[in-house]
C-alpha cells in the first residue's frame, strides 16, 4: 500500500489531489496537512512513500520544509508544486533537493506519472525543465541576479515586488520586521538595486510576479 502525504494550505486543492490519487491507487493511505510545521511533524513521526508539497504556504514556505525533510529523511521523494510557471521555481526546487516540480495548471496530467517516476528513484523532469537545466549548464549563458538569492530571500523578494510592506511580509512569513528588513537589504545588495520599485520592475520583466 502506497502512503502519500499532501501539504497545501487550500483544502480544495488537497481534496482534488486526493481524488486523483485514489482513482489510481484505491488502497492508498493519504495524509493531509495545511502548513509546513505540521508537515515536518508528520514526516518525523510517520512513514511515507511520497510527499507532495506546495511551494507557498503560510509561515514557513514549502522550500524551507523541503530543506528540513532532506535532513530528516534524505531518501524520501518530495514533489514540489506551485501555481507559478516552472520557469520560476523548477530549477530552484530541484537544486534544493526536490524529486520533481509540478505546475498546478498541468498537475492533473502529470501527477501520477511524477509519482511513478520518483518511486523508481528518478527525478521527474518535464521537457521544459530539461531545457532550463541544459541552459544552466551552458557556460556562456548569463546568470539572472535572482538566481543568487537564497530560497527565503527569493520568497521575500517576490512579496516585496508584489507591493507588500515589511510588516505584511513579516506577518505572512512569521518573521520579525527586523529580520525582513535584513532580508530586504541583502536582496537589494545581491541584485544591485536600491528601491522596491526596481524589484517590482525586474519581477515584471522576468515574469516573476
Amino acid at each position: 500500500m502506497i502512503r502519500i502525504l499532501i501539504a497545501d494550505d487550500h483544502a480544495v486543492v488537497r481534496r482534488g489531489l486526493k481524488q486523483i490519487l485514489l482513482e489510481e491507487y484505491p488502497t492508498a493511505s493519504i495524509g493531509e496537512t495545511g502548513d509546513a510545521e505540521d508537515l515536518i511533524i508528520k514526516v518525523m513521526t510517520q512513514d511515507w512513500n511520497v510527499v507532495i508539497c506546495d511551494v507557498s504556504m503560510p509561515g514557513r514556505s514549502g522550500l524551507d520544509a523541503l530543506q528540513q525533510i532532506r535532513e530528516i529523511s534524505p531518501k524520501l521523494p518530495v514533489l514540489m508544486m506551485s501555481m507559478y510557471p516552472e520557469d520560476q521555481y523548477a530549477i530552484r526546487v530541484l537544486k534544493a533537493g526536490a524529486s520533481g516540480y509540478l505546475g498546478k495548471g498541468t498537475i492533473h496530467d502529470d501527477l501520477i506519472k511524477a509519482i511513478e517516476t520518483v518511486r523508481m528513484g528518478r527525478k521527474f523532469i518535464t521537457p521544459g525543465i530539461a531545457e532550463q537545466l541544459a541552459n544552466a549548464l551552458d557556460s556562456d549563458s548569463s546568470r539572472p541576479p535572482h538566481e543568487d538569492l537564497s530560497n527565503r530571500e527569493f520568497d521575500v523578494f517576490r512579496l516585496l515586488a508584489s507591493g507588500k510592506s515589511i510588516s505584511e511580509i513579516a506577518f505572512s512569513l512569521s518573521l520579525s520586521t527586523t529580520t525582513v528588513s535584513t532580508y530586504r537589504a541583502r536582496i537589494l545588495n545581491k541584485m544591485n538595486m536600491r528601491t522596491n520599485a526596481q524589484l517590482t520592475r525586474y519581477a515584471l520583466e522576468n515574469n516573476l510576479s
